[in-house]
């Protein structure tokens, strides 16, 4: 009975060692994704990506269909050449008014000459300067009007060209280009279809640098920091595991309920706290595949 006793027990302790995990925290698996959307309206000429592909930073994603932004262009043009040519000539403009009062000041001079010799009346010098002083008053008012309207002309001008402009940077946005280096998840459209401003095209992800989402207790916390080195631990079925290298990345500021797919060292911890840990990807990890920590 004796012996039967001890190895009973000897074979719980075993059990008890055994149930002990080799690792802190588990997780998923997870990328940074970018999802690609159209910024302007029109047919999908080309959209030449597939999913599982692979695309560099700067490559051309898709071309949507600019016919009409270029008819669009070429109006407003056509506006601004035309507001631009009916901008008054104000020198040409004023060049009769200034003959006129040029004319008016010699006769002015005569008339003040007569009158020193006294050859002509008060008057009649009088009414010369009147004269002149109505000539320059209308070509103040003249320069005045004339002024206004090219400001007017103008700046009407330079808001066409604002719009051409506008106009410019949405067939250049028609060049769809992938803003990083990745591959292709998921492809929302095809060649054809109608492109609308904010409509998905694609969802990209950097596949090379992904990180494990894993969940420690509050208790655990104390021994982890941004910048800290850990092992992560890929689980791909059975016995087969290997290990990476890892890099804690974020640690968030709030706990959270532990979610149903993961598992904690502390199995009875209600609240836990959510941690990326930056792993190099060597193309067998994939995401969604399960992982552990260990610190």
């Amino acid at each position: 009975m004796k012996t039967i006793f001890s190895l009973t027990a000897a074979a719980i302790i075993m059990t008890a060692c055994t149930a002990t995990p080799d690792y802190d925290a588990t997780g998923i698996f997870e990328a940074t994704t970018v999802t690609v959307s159209a910024e302007t309206s029109g047919k999908i000429l080309y959209l030449g990506i597939n999913e599982g592909d692979s695309v560099t930073r700067g490559e051309t994603i898709a071309v949507i269909d600019t016919a009409t932004l270029v008819l669009q262009q070429k109006q407003l043009d056509s506006q601004r050449q035309s507001a631009e040519s009916s901008s008054p000539d104000i020198a040409a403009q004023a060049a009769a008014l200034r003959a006129q009062i040029a004319h008016q000041q010699h006769e002015c001079e005569r008339f003040s000459r007569l009158l020193a010799d006294g050859a002509t009346t008060q008057k009649q010098y009088d009414d010369a300067q009147a004269q002149l002083t109505t000539l320059r008053g209308q070509l103040t008012a003249l320069l005045s009007t004339l002024g206004k309207n090219r400001s007017s002309i103008s700046d009407n001008a330079v808001a066409i060209q604002y719009q051409s402009e506008q106009i410019e940077e949405q067939i250049a946005k028609s060049t769809v280009t992938s803003p990083l280096t990745g591959t292709v998840l998921v492809k929302y459209a095809e060649p054809g279809e109608f492109a609308t401003p904010g409509r998905p095209l694609c969802k990209l992800a950097d596949l090379d640098n992904i990180y494990l989402r894993s969940y420690f207790t509050a208790s655990q916390l104390a021994g982890i920091k941004i910048g800290q080195k850990v092992t992560v631990i890929a689980d791909f079925g059975g016995d087969e595991q290997y290990e990476y290298p890892g890099t804690v990345r974020w640690i968030a500021q709030e706990s959270e309920f532990t979610p149903k797919s993961i598992q904690t060292k502390d199995s009875r911890a209600n609240l836990v706290y959510a941690v990326k840990v930056a792993v190099r990807n060597d193309g067998r990890l994939k995401l969604g595949q399960y992982g552990e920590v260990r610190l």
